[in-house]
């Protein structure tokens, strides 16, 4: 690494403590296992505020790759689970590099310890597996990923660094059982159904670290569950995130193409005082707590016809049938109108929820928790494992 690229990375570790995502002790980890070596040459800068992504090319534009590198944006170094070519952006993000304040932040909530076991599910980059094995030592971390390429990749940058963890090409849903029972298990893809083998895998007190949500939007909450004696695990949701998904749990919208054959149809009709902002969008806690109160149901907002503030048109859909809803918000009017057909009424269970959660002083994400059954089932709650949150019954 040059003495430029060594600034750049002392640079970045400088920022992440000052933002407090890092600890002294991470810092050294952090600067001694630079990002730049698991980038790939080419690779696209995500924009979270736009959501566009940029292709950086190493060849040519050696300078603005170094600076994307160490900046703390997330990296898009897959598309279309590899099928992708060229340097325009693909359809599907499939793998990447995630933001620096995100891994560090994660590093630090996993609390590890020297001589701790760590089963990593998602290898990408190789760059998270390879601050843990700087940090804990090659045989105490394995790391799975399911894309041969992206494993290929992983291993090489990983050996460039000097370091040597085990990493499997496999499914991630079913861990590593030859190198259990671990001490730690983290996930860097969200999960939609915590898989049981992770739970199976770890021994009594230790912790899975995972981007847990629903399909009733894409972000994730990011959960630290304690295993206990009895093989469940329970734990509070520590931030808001969102990563991409395990391959077989990603939300396939064919699954609705049937839904509406045409609208309004023979919904019924009725009008509801919430509003658009009620709804929230896609990083609002109110779209969290609606996907852990509303089950099996995946909701879409579009901007309204006129475009303005105000202006909406919300779906939901359900998995288990054919039953939809729709409500239409019109600025400027003091009433929406509310659409439902089939046999689950939908938009009514996500408005008993939503004044569930009004009523309750709309407590944050960091209130919530989560409890997984060995099965893998969980029951998410407010404040207390035994606070239960009530789900609606369709």
């Amino acid at each position: 690494m040059s003495g430029q690229e060594g600034r750049a990375g002392d640079e970045l570790v400088r920022r992440l403590l000052e933002r407090g995502v890092l600890t002294p002790e991470w810092a050294e980890v952090f600067r001694a296992v630079p990002r730049s070596l698991f980038l790939p040459d080419l690779f696209w800068a995500y924009d979270t505020s736009t959501g566009r992504s940029e292709p950086v090319a190493r060849d040519d534009d050696p300078a603005g790759w170094e600076r994307a590198a160490y900046e703390n944006i997330p990296l898009i170094t897959q598309w279309d689970d590899g099928q992708h070519t060229g340097t325009q952006p693909g359809d599907k993000p499939t793998s990447s590099a995630s933001m620096p304040s995100v891994v560090a932040s994660m590093l630090c909530d996993l609390d590890v310890s020297d001589g701790m076991r760590v089963l990593e599910v998602g290898t990408g980059t190789g760059w998270n597996a390879g601050l843990l094995a700087h940090r804990l030592g090659n045989a105490n971390v394995v790391s799975v990923e399911i894309d041969p390429a992206v494993a290929a990749r992983a291993s090489k940058a990983l050996a460039r660094a000097g370091l040597s963890p085990l990493v499997v090409e496999g499914d991630g849903r079913d861990g590593w059982a030859a190198g259990a029972p671990y001490d730690r298990v983290i996930a860097t893809a969200g999960v939609r159904a915590l898989p049981p083998r992770w739970l199976e895998q770890t021994r009594p007190g230790g912790i899975i670290l995972v981007p847990w949500g629903t399909h009733y939007s894409h972000q994730d909450g990011l959960v630290r569950l304690t295993v206990g004696e009895d093989g469940r695990a329970t734990g509070p949701f520590l931030d808001m995130v969102e990563f991409m998904k395990l391959r077989d749990q990603r939300l396939d919208w064919d699954l609705f193409r049937g839904h509406v054959k045409e609208f309004p149809g023979d919904a019924d009709v009725s009008t509801t005082a919430l509003t658009a902002a009620d709804v929230g969008n896609r990083y609002d806690t109110a779209d969290f707590v609606m996907g852990l109160c509303v089950p099996d149901c995946a909701h879409v907002v579009n901007q309204g016809d006129s475009g303005g503030p105000g202006d909406a048109k919300a779906w939901f859909l359900d998995f288990r049938s054919r039953s939809w809803a729709a409500v239409i918000f019109t600025a400027g009017t003091a009433d929406a109108t509310v659409y439902q057909s089939g046999s689950r009424r939908l938009w009514d269970e996500v408005e008993r929820a939503l004044t569930w959660w009004i009523d309750r002083g709309r407590p944050e994400y960091d209130r919530f928790g989560l409890t997984v059954d060995r099965d893998g089932s969980t029951r998410p709650w407010l404040d207390d494992p035994s606070d239960i949150l009530p789900f609606a019954e369709p």
